[in-house]
C-alpha cells in the first residue's frame, strides 16, 4: 500500500485536525478537578484567567502576544505535573459593541430608535455570537490550550450577579457615591464614556488675545493668549517663565483679570513655553479636567 506525501505541507487542516483531538480528548483540563472524585485540597492549583477579548471585531498581534505568553505559563505548569486551568472568555465591551452595531445599522440606513429596544437588543446579541465565535475560533487556532468547558462571557448570569453583589458591597461600604465631575460625554451614544474609550485628535484652533491690565498701573499690562476664552471667568494666577526679560519686573505684582477686573498673583514658573502665544499662561485649575 503507498501513500502520496502531499508536496507542501497542510498546517492548517492539520493543526486544526490536531487540535480538535486535544480538545475532545480532555487534555486542556485540569487534573484534581473538585467537580471530580479523588479530589485532593492538597494540592495547589496554577490558574489564568484570560483577559477576555472584546467581541468588537477579530484579534490584533497585541492578543496573539498575551495568548504565546500565557500558553507558555500554563504549559509549563501542566508539565510539571500541577493542576493547571486556564479559563478562557469573551467581554462583552458594551458601549464598543454597541457603537458598532449602530455603525452597520448606520450602513443600513436605520438607527437604534428606529429599531426599538428589543430588536436592538437582538441585532446586538447577533453581533456577539457572529464575532464571539471568530474570536474563540482565533484563539484555537493560535493552539491555546484553554479549557473551553468553562468558557465565559462576561454577561453569563453568574457573573452578572457577581458584579452586582461587588457593587452592592462597595457602595455599603461607602467606597461608591455620587458626586459633580467632569465627565466624557458621547452625543451620539448619549452616555458617559471613559477616558480609555475617548479618541483624540488634533485640530487648527484659535488663539485670543487679551490685556490683564497691572492693578497698580493700569497702564501697563501683560499680553495673554489663550484658546479658551470661556475659562477666563476662572483664572487664578497669571504665569511667565522666571527667565523671559519682557515679564520679569511682573513677577509678584497683580493684574486684573478682564471683565472682573478681579486681581490675581504673576507668578514664575519655568514650565511655561516662551515661543508660545506671548509667552505669559492664565492659570484656571478649576477649568482643567
Amino acid at each position: 500500500m503507498s501513500y502520496e506525501l502531499p508536496k507542501a505541507y497542510d498546517f492548517k487542516a492539520t493543526e486544526q485536525r490536531l487540535y480538535q483531538w486535544w480538545e475532545k480528548s480532555g487534555f486542556f483540563q485540569p487534573a484534581n478537578d473538585p467537580n471530580k472524585p479523588g479530589f485532593d485540597p492538597a494540592k495547589k492549583p496554577f490558574v489564568i484567567s484570560i483577559p477576555p477579548a472584546n467581541v468588537t471585531g477579530e484579534l490584533h498581534l497585541g492578543h496573539a502576544m498575551f495568548v504565546a505568553m500565557e500558553d507558555l505559563m500554563i504549559r509549563y505548569h501542566r508539565m510539571k505535573g500541577e493542576p493547571t486551568l486556564w479559563l478562557p472568555g469573551t467581554d462583552h465591551a458594551g458601549i464598543a459593541t454597541q457603537l458598532q452595531v449602530e455603525k452597520a445599522l448606520a450602513r443600513e440606513g436605520l438607527t437604534r430608535d428606529q429599531l426599538g429596544r428589543a430588536e436592538f437588543e437582538r441585532r446586538t446579541w447577533a453581533w456577539k455570537e457572529k464575532y464571539g465565535s471568530i474570536i474563540t475560533g482565533q484563539i484555537r487556532r493560535l493552539g491555546a490550550s484553554c479549557d473551553w468547558t468553562r468558557e465565559r462571557f462576561t454577561l453569563d448570569a453568574g457573573l452578572s450577579r457577581a458584579v452586582r453583589e461587588a457593587f452592592v458591597r462597595l457602595y455599603e461600604k461607602g467606597l461608591i457615591y455620587r458626586g459633580t465631575r467632569m465627565i466624557n460625554w458621547s452625543p451620539g451614544l448619549r452616555t458617559a464614556v471613559s477616558d480609555l474609550e475617548v479618541e483624540y485628535s488634533q485640530e487648527s484652533g484659535f488663539l485670543y488675545y487679551f490685556k490683564y491690565r497691572l492693578a497698580d498701573n493700569p497702564e501697563e499690562f501683560i499680553p495673554v493668549a489663550t484658546t479658551r476664552p470661556e475659562t477666563i471667568l476662572g483664572d487664578t494666577a497669571v504665569a511667565v517663565h522666571p527667565e523671559d526679560e519682557r515679564y520679569q519686573r511682573f513677577v509678584g505684582r497683580k493684574v486684573l483679570v478682564p471683565i472682573l477686573d478681579r486681581p490675581v498673583p504673576v507668578i514664575a514658573d519655568d514650565y511655561v513655553d516662551q515661543q508660545f502665544g506671548t509667552g505669559a499662561l492664565k492659570i484656571t485649575p478649576a477649568h482643567d479636567p
